[in-house]
């Protein structure tokens, strides 16, 4: 399956937007969090996956990864 880079570019900022809004951070914040933490790059690496997923279980995921990344959001 080909995916276009602009499809994963509107759903990554689609995904900060919503794990800003489930932990009460601006977008920036957010996307600062999950750039340190890696979760942008878990996003990147497996949207094949996690596009398919509800927003809430993608929003999950990410706090679980940053969290074994270090991150501290819970």
């Amino acid at each position: 399956m080909v995916v276009r880079q602009e499809d994963k570019l509107a759903y990554i900022i689609a995904v900060v937007n919503e794990f800003a809004a489930a932990f009460s951070l601006n977008p920036q914040q957010a996307y600062r969090y999950l750039d340190r933490f890696k979760g942008i790059d878990f996003v990147d690496q497996f949207y094949n996956v996690e596009h398919t997923q509800p927003f809430e279980d993608v929003v999950e995921d990410l706090a679980l990864y940053c969290r074994k990344n270090g991150g501290a959001l819970a």
